[in-house]
């Protein structure tokens, strides 16, 4: 096995070899009968194919109703070729772990990383332990040389930067080497951009690669929002001046008022993937196929099979020539599940390959879903959580909190969100400023900001009730995508966000209830920021307001006042 040993600083005595002629150092791979690398080889082959074999006899199975647990020889064979391929394989990439044990003691000088010259018996600091998500002690990463070895290894273009984790074992120290090899290319000093203060080893693998720094964001609290009952109180990350401070005072209008509700529609994300058959015959037959309800039941149990919370809701089909887009759509639990969704719609196209074999998959997403993209499908048919939130805002209350009054209000309404998005052509923005909350509160709470684009589709509505002396509110939105679990959600300012309302993690009594709950609570930011900003428009309250409150200000005795 090769080992890297670190070069030792000038003037530091060298760790001591071990002399050639003092015996041989015993190697794991001596007790196999071919070398490690043909022996790998052979379990890795043998654990595929026994994987394939049983994966197509299973499927095979389920198309003939024949029980899974009744197994012929060649089955038996593959189970226990898969099963014997799996412990070897687990054993002997820790190849590392079995040579510390079978090798003599002070092998371990081999492996010292002092700061000084070594003294003997006294024992080095040993090396940082490895990032959270690298894997198991097995893969234990190698020594590197001295670190501004490695930044000029990096500039000179001789190691790439994105395998400093994995190798050296430090998330905070390979950030810190990326930034400083980025300094010296770019010659831009990024001290502005804090590199301490965050623990990169929670993003490894699933938030952020190449990290030289971390953003700071300031988060307000709007609040309490009375929704359903339930006071929330209501984390928003924004740089905008007067955002929270005016979705603030829409949530005590709706406080002062009695309360919002809110009802969600549906509950359902979609991936849509496009596939290519020979002709437009084939291709509508495969659509009969898949909207056909007599295959529902079958088509749900292959796509189910992708997670414990995935439960295949539909699926709607476009044609446009010869290509099929083919739109899944699955309840997630209390995932946002893009990934959870993909995994189902990836095992029924395995399926279907065996009934149409002349299908030609393009790709896994055919934008029919639509993910990230304004789009009319998603403003229709709906995307994650579609929502509904009202609220009755009494006149005095107009007048007092909102300084305005009803009829100012449902005028402007109708001129500015209704005909105006329509002579600009909006797609699913007929409203004022639904993005501006739903953004501030996705980045707050560790959501994909990209998927402001669909989540902000809403149209506000108002209308004078009570003979014309009480307002009525209500935002329809109809593609909030949010999640309680993975992604962002795991980090720990994100998840403190969370736990403020009160939705952190997975609700095991109810399974999804937790993602449902912040997408109302979303849909009545919304609410309250419509009916803020409307109010400010109607009074000629804006530019005043963004004077006053989004301009820097040396003499902070003038904002006070």
């Amino acid at each position: 096995m090769e080992v890297r040993h670190r070069v030792p600083p000038p003037g530091a005595s060298a760790v001591p070899r071990r002399p050639e002629g003092s015996g041989a150092r015993v190697q794991a791979g001596d007790a196999l009968p071919l070398p490690i690398r043909h022996t790998n080889l052979i379990f890795s082959a043998l654990f595929a194919a026994s994987l394939v074999y049983l994966m197509r006899r299973w499927r095979e199975k389920i198309r003939s109703s024949t029980p899974l647990h009744v197994l012929g020889l060649a089955e038996m064979l593959a189970i226990f070729g898969l099963v014997a391929s799996l412990i070897y394989l687990l054993s002997f990439f820790g190849i590392a772990f079995v040579q510390s044990i079978v090798s003599s003691s002070d092998e371990d000088e081999d492996f010292l990383v002092g700061s000084g010259p070594a003294t003997g018996a006294a024992a080095a600091a040993p090396p940082p332990a490895p990032c959270a998500l690298l894997g198991s002690p097995e893969a234990a990463p190698e020594k590197m040389p001295e670190d501004e070895d490695i930044v000029s290894s990096i500039v000179a273009g001789k190691v790439p930067s994105y395998v400093l984790e994995t190798k050296l074992g430090d998330c905070r120290r390979a950030a810190g080497i990326r930034r400083e090899a980025l300094l010296r290319i770019t010659g831009r000093q990024i001290e502005g951009l804090p590199l301490d203060g965050f623990d990169y080893a929670s993003i490894l693998g699933q938030c952020c690669e190449l990290p030289v720094g971390y953003v700071q964001l300031p988060v307000g609290i709007a609040g309490p929002l009375l929704l359903d009952g339930q006071r929330f109180y209501v984390p928003m990350a924004t740089t905008e001046g007067c955002l929270v401070a005016s979705t603030n005072r829409g949530c005590k209008a709706i406080a002062e008022s009695g309360g919002a509700t809110s009802v969600v529609l549906r509950d359902g994300m979609t991936r849509a993937p496009v596939a290519r058959l020979p002709t437009v015959r084939r291709a509508a037959e495969l659509k009969a196929f898949l909207e056909d309800p007599a295959n529902f039941d079958t088509l749900s149990m292959v796509f189910n099979r992708s997670s414990r919370f995935a439960r295949l809701q539909g699926v709607q089909c476009a044609m446009a020539g010869r290509n099929l887009y083919m739109r899944f759509s699955c309840c997630t639990g209390d995932a946002m599940g893009m990934n959870m969704v993909s995994k189902g719609v990836q095992n029924v196209l395995d399926y279907l390959q065996e009934d149409f074999p002349d299908m030609d998959v393009i790709s896994i997403s055919g934008n029919f879903c639509s993910d990230k993209k304004p789009s009319a499908v998603n403003w229709i048919e709906g995307r994650g959580k579609s929502v509904v939130c009202e609220a009755v805002i009494k006149e005095e209350v107009v007048k007092k909190v909102l300084k305005t009054n009803v009829n100012s209000l449902v005028e402007l309404n109708v001129i500015k969100n209704l005909v105006g998005s329509a002579v600009a052509g909006a797609l699913g923005g007929f409203n004022a400023h639904a993005s501006n909350i739903v953004t501030a509160i996705f980045i707050a709470t560790g959501q994909d900001p990209a998927q402001n684009v669909e989540s902000s589709h809403c149209i506000t509505m108002l209308e004078a009730v009570n003979d014309g002396k009480d307002l009525h509110i209500s935002v329809t939105m109809p593609s909030i995508e949010v999640g309680t679990v993975g992604g962002g959600t795991q980090l720990a300012s994100q998840a403190a966000c969370l736990d403020l309302l009160g939705v952190k993690g997975a609700n095991r009594e109810s399974p999804g209830s937790n993602a449902r709950l912040l997408a109302t609570v979303v849909a009545g930011g919304v609410l309250a920021g419509e009916l803020s900003l409307l109010s400010a428009l109607a009074a000629g309250q804006l530019v005043k307001s963004h004077m006053k409150y989004n301009r820097s200000s040396k003499d902070m005795s003038k904002v006070v006042s």
